[in-house]
Order: C-alpha cells, then structure tokens, then sequence
C-alpha cells in the first residue's frame, strides 16, 4: 500500500514538471500580445543548469588566456618575475657603486686633510656615457722576465699542467649548446671578437655547456650581466650580454644546467642575443669546432 502511494506521488511530481505554462508578455495599454514562450519547470531547470555551467567554462577560459590572471592575487607572470630579480641586482649593483664613490671622495678629503687615507681598494666606476680610446701595451724586457720566473715556480704547483692543454685535451668532451638560435656573428681573433653570437627567442634560458665551478657573475658597463664558468683542464666558458643571471660565484653548476636568460645588456649589444666565448690556457678558441648552435 505504501510502494503505490510513493509511486503515485513521484508521477505527480513528474507531470508537474512537465506540465506546460505560457509566458506571455502583452503591451500593459493595449493588452496587446507581443511574445509567448511555452515552458515548463523541468525545462527552466535544465536550461537554467545549462546557461550557469556555460558561464562558469567561459569564466575559466577568460582568466586562463587573458591577461585578467594576473589581478588575481598571488599570480605573477614569468616576465614580472623576471624584471623584479632584474630590479633587485641592478639595486644591489647601484649600492656598491654608491659604497665605493664615496670611499673614494672619502679618500680624496683625507688626502686634502693631511690625514691618512681609508679603504684605498674602493676605486670610482668608470663612466659609462663616455667614450675612452682603446689602449695598447706592449711587452716589456721586465715583464718578459718575470713571466719565466712565475712560469718556473709554477712547475711545482698541483694546478700546473706539464705540457700546455690543447685542442686535442678537450676533443673527447661532450660540449652542451648554451643556446639554439642563428649565428650573427662568428669567431675572428684577428678582428678581436673572441667568440660568437648566437640570436634567440626572447627570455630563452642560457644552460652551462660542461661541469664546472662559476668564477665571475657580476656586471660591466660594456657586456652587462656576464657568468664564467671554470672546467676541467684549464677550460673557461664566458656568457654575456644576459638580462638575468641565475647563479653566483662559487656555485656548483651540470651540463645543461639554466645558468642566465637571453638579454641584450652592455653597451657593446645592439639587440638581444648571447657572445659565448670559450678560452684554454688563457687562449680563445672557436666554439663552432665543438658544438653545433
């Protein structure tokens, strides 16, 4: 008696929801009928249902691939990252600029004052707006000498290599491409461009090209944000030019490893691209022989 009763009012239930009703707007003046709609509950349901779930996708879809996300808080893009580290070393770098002008005029009234000078290694930034002719040097009999005399004392030191490291020492190595991009501008010692330039997408990370220890990650008027790294067998990479650097000096780096981003800092940059420069024994070499950019 009670499954009948239960099933009875389910059906009522379902043809109320099917029941059928006219929506009707008239003009109030001339009792005019202007539209009808036939509806029903179950069908206000459904398209109800239908039109939030359309907006709720459409919500995600907009946020997700327009630049809305980034006023939601705590999201930031990769470019907002990216200037605010920038930010941060140029601050840093703007400091110790400051630190040492004023050693240096500190320096200057002690001289004037008779008293003795302070911290005489804080020497002034060379300026940047000006431009300084090149300046050649030349050998000297004295320091011919003195390099024979270094060079004999340091037969006795474990670093010393006997027998100057060659090309051939580091044929066997597995070289790793800093950066995939166009060659601009090759290898030519006799024109004093120590190694190449490679062109890339833009915020394309620069990756270590072996193993080794970082010995330079500062920054020069000329190259900007310049990273060096020491390898084996008297080995050094140099990377310039870059508008992030993410490693510092005394950091542990593998092969492969992102050590920069892409930029065109430096004076001596006209656009954004990598000078990548590899040096043997203090001699530069061509990277082109050992990897393919």
């Amino acid at each position: 008696m009670g499954s009948g009763e239960s099933k009875e009012k389910k059906v009522r239930i379902y043809q109320k929801l099917k029941s059928k009703y006219r929506l009707v707007i008239m003009n109030d003046e001339t009792l005019e009928e202007k539209f009808s709609f036939l509806l029903s509950p179950l069908n206000v349901f459904t398209w109800g249902g239908a039109i939030v779930i359309l907006f709720f996708f459409l919500g995600i879809i907009i946020i997700s691939f327009t630049p809305l996300r980034e006023y939601i808080p705590g999201y930031a893009d990769f470019e907002t990252k990216r200037r605010a580290l920038y930010a941060a070393l140029k601050a840093d770098t703007l400091e110790k600029e400051l630190k040492a002008k004023d050693a240096y005029l500190l320096n200057i009234k002690n001289i004037i004052e008779g008293k003795p000078p302070g911290n005489l290694t804080a020497i002034p930034v060379k300026d940047s707006s000006a431009k300084y002719p090149p300046t050649y040097l030349k050998k000297s009999k004295e320091d011919s000498a003195l390099r024979v005399q270094i060079e004999s004392e340091e037969k006795y030191n474990l670093l010393f290599y006997e027998g100057k490291p060659s090309a051939q020492s580091i044929s066997s190595f597995f070289f790793f491409t800093p950066i995939h991009g166009m060659v601009s501008s090759s290898f030519n010692s006799r024109e004093e461009h120590y190694g190449v330039d490679v062109i890339a997408q833009k915020n394309e990370a620069i990756k270590a090209a072996l193993d080794g220890t970082v010995i330079l990650s500062s920054w020069t008027p000329e190259t900007g944000n310049v990273i060096q790294l020491q390898h084996d067998n008297n080995l050094i990479s140099i990377y310039k030019h870059n508008s992030v650097l993410l490693k510092k000096i005394g950091e542990k780096v593998k092969a492969g490893e992102p050590i920069a981003i892409i930029g065109e800092s430096g004076e001596l940059s006209t656009g954004p691209h990598l000078h990548f420069e590899l040096w043997l024994n203090g001699n530069p070499i061509d990277p082109q022989d050992y990897m393919i950019f």
